[in-house]
Order: structure tokens, then sequence, then C-alpha cells
């Protein structure tokens, strides 16, 4: 079965998409040209959502159609099958967390009066819905709560990938819920750290440096508290490869961090220091003690594991 159209609300569909009518197509005379779930093809797309689509029929008919009266075929075709939200509307997937933490700056210890609690975590469905035709998300999130939940394998693909995010996740001092399974996950935590963690890093820290070069030369704009916790992430990038454990907090380089997100810090120093903590990352990289990739198959076992125990209606 070939993979499920990608498909965006906002998308607008290109000259030539095939699409699906949602309502009767009225002729000059009034009466129904094309039922409701004819087929046509895109001949002329707007700019935005607020114009009409030029539609043409296989009768040579052509109608002007609003986003909200056609559907792309390929969408239409596989209706609610794979659409993961359907799934999330069904049950509350927020009562399958088997894991809540806070990460971000309450974490690092860099929060002010204006500072959000970010709570991250991880969910388990059963397997009733991880099995069902509509799958379940990748991720469920609440933006007005800031939370936000990783599906079971995705947290783990992301973890073996040294996501920095997903790591801290399983090395913060912060934690809130967390079940049995969950305990287990935190009893083997160190089977994810790896040398991969000096690609992963090292090379999001070069890539938003270089963009943020760019924002200054055009701009004249710096986003400090971005170069901040850029900064912080070269220093925990650090920690990891020297100590083999995700340094959360930043009580050492506190003060000095705070004064780069105020903005107290010259442009000039940041760079410097940044430079400077790559050769420490270079160096660290060459002499650490962890292994080339993290532990493949320990992770697939515990997720196995998971999946088994997810067969009982109880949360494990």
């Amino acid at each position: 079965m070939p993979d499920r159209v990608h498909y965006h609300p906002n998308l607008i569909f290109s000259v030539g998409t095939q699409v699906v009518t949602l309502v009767d197509i009225p002729s000059f005379g009034g009466l129904v040209q094309h039922a409701r779930g004819t087929v046509g093809v895109v001949v002329k797309a707007p700019t935005d959502h607020e114009h009409s689509y030029r539609v043409r029929f296989p009768d040579g008919f052509e109608a002007p159609l609003r986003r909200t009266e056609v559907t792309m075929l390929a969408r239409f075709k596989e209706g609610e099958i794979g659409d993961s939200t359907h799934a999330a509307t069904q049950v509350d997937l927020y009562e399958r967390v088997i894991y809540r933490c806070v990460i971000g700056s309450q974490a690092y210890g860099l929060a002010d009066a204006e500072s959000d609690v970010d709570r991250r975590g991880i969910y388990l469905p059963t397997a009733d819905q991880y099995w069902s035709l509509y799958g379940v998300p990748e991720q469920v999130e609440n933006d007005k709560t800031q939370e936000a939940y990783w599906e079971l394998q995705k947290f783990l693909v992301l973890a073996l990938k040294a996501n920095p995010n997903v790591l801290e996740c399983l090395y913060t001092p912060l934690v809130e819920k967390a079940t049995p399974l969950a305990e287990e996950l935190l009893g083997i935590k160190t089977i994810f750290l790896s040398r991969l963690v000096y690609q992963t890093y090292n090379g999001y820290v070069l890539s938003q440096f270089k963009k943020m070069q760019a924002d200054i030369r055009n701009k004249g704009q710096v986003k400090w508290k971005h170069v901040m916790h850029l900064i912080r992430l070269l220093l925990s990038g650090i920690g990891v490869l020297c100590d083999g454990l995700v340094p959360v907090r930043v009580d050492e380089q506190r003060e000095r961090l705070l004064a780069i997100r105020r903005g107290e810090v010259s442009w000039e120093e940041v760079e410097n220091w940044r430079l400077s903590l790559h050769q420490d990352f270079n160096m660290a990289f060459e002499n650490t003690k962890l292994p080339e990739r993290p532990d493949y198959e320990r992770a697939n076992a515990f997720l196995i594991s998971a999946r088994h125990r997810a067969l009982s209606e109880e949360l494990p």
C-alpha cells in the first residue's frame, strides 16, 4: 500500500491537480451540470484561499470553485484511512501519557518571570489504537498549555538520532509523571548516547549561526535569546561527550548566558566564545568514551516489550 498522501489544510492546489467536487455544480440555467463527487482538473489556481479555483470537467465545462468546495482526488479516495487526526478525536490520547516532564528554561535554570513552562513527554497508545486503520499521530500537542507528547516509537527514534530536545526529556530533573514503563526507560537512558551527539548538536549550532550572521548583514538584528540557547546547546553537547550524560541545568554558566539573552554581550565576544566551544567540542569528540552508535537492539527490545504491554487496557 503506498504511503498516505501528505496533505496540509492550507495547501493551495497547483494547476493540473485532480480534484473532487464537494458540492453540486449548477449550469448557467440553474440545473445541476455536475453532481457532487465529480472529478475535475484545476486549470487556474488562486494565490490565496480568498479566491476561487478554475476547474475543468471531462466534458469541457469549467466552473469557479472555492477551496471549501473541492478536495484532492487522492485524498478523497483515502478517506479517513490512515488519518491519525481522526483517531485523536475518537479517544483522549492524553490519558495514555506515560511520561511527563518540564524542559526549556525552567529546567535549565534560565527562567524569568515571563518564561513559559514547557512540558514534554511520551504517550503509549493501546494496541487497538495502534493497529487500527486510522493509526495514531506521532505527536499530540496543546499550544495553550505548552504541552507536547511523542508517541513512544517516535520518541525512541528521535532519541536514537540524538535529538537534543528528546535527550533532555530523559535527563531533566523536573519529572512530573512516570509510569513503571517510563521508569524502565529512564533506567536505560544511556543507551541513546553516542558520538552522534557531535554531529547533531554541532551541526545544528553551525547552521543556526550562519543564518543569524546573514540576518545581521541584511537586517542588523540579533535574536539574543536564540543565541543564548545555541551556546547552551554547545555546552550541553560537550558535557555529553565528556561525562556520558546530558547536562540540563547550567548553574556554572548561568549568569554569562543570561547576559547574552539580555543583549549585554557583544556579538564579537559571543562569536569568540562559540568558536572556542567548537574547539572544545572537537577535543571532546576525539577523547570521548561513548560508542559510535546508540544501542538500537536494546531500544528495539524495549519498544517490542511496550507494545506487548499495550495489549492491556491499563496504562503500563
